[in-house]
């Protein structure tokens, strides 16, 4: 099972870097409003917040098909690595910000694979512990449910703080 883990943490990276990549320009491309959900539809930290967690939500989902019953505490651990992922985002962005004034576009880049990739590591290291503790799924899948409904709601309906705010045109959320 630890090789198989390992392949599927590798799996997830790939699947969540290709994804994300793609979901960073699906709707500047298509202009689909149906997608704006899901995709970057400004430059804002928050919306690279959603490109990463919506990848890592739907591997989530299609892994759950075959590690749910293996792991009593997959729910869980898949909630702790993907909130810690989606989190790095923005700590690591403004912090190399503060740091070092504006960032170029490869250490956006950076982030976004950097976050992606503890965040899998730290669920790579939970389930590797083998805890075979039953823990209820109920609190780590209302906490996913919860988070799509904010990463949905704010693409149309943003807070008027910097985490929302678009560094290139001023805007917030969605603009048509």
């Amino acid at each position: 099972m630890k090789n198989s883990l390992s392949v599927w943490t590798l799996g997830a990276f790939t699947f969540t870097a290709v994804v994300g990549t793609l979901l960073h320009f699906l709707y500047q491309w298509t202009g689909f409003l149906a997608l704006a959900p899901f995709c970057a539809v400004n430059e804002s930290t928050w919306e690279h917040m959603k490109i990463l967690f919506f990848p890592m939500l739907l591997f989530t989902l299609i892994q759950g098909k075959f590690f749910a019953n293996t792991f009593p505490n997959y729910w869980s651990v898949k909630f702790v690595g993907t909130l810690i992922a989606v989190l790095l985002v923005p700590l690591l962005f403004y912090t190399y910000n503060g740091a070092f004034g504006k960032s170029p576009a490869w250490v956006n880049i950076a982030i976004f694979f950097l976050s992606a990739g503890i965040g899998y590591l730290v669920e790579f290291f939970l389930f590797k512990k083998e805890e075979r503790k039953p823990a209820s799924p109920v609190a780590p899948v209302l906490l996913f449910c919860l988070l799509t409904a904010l990463f949905i709601l704010w693409t149309f309906f943003p807070p008027l703080l910097p985490l929302f705010q678009d560094p290139v045109t001023g805007s917030y959320g969605l603009t048509v």
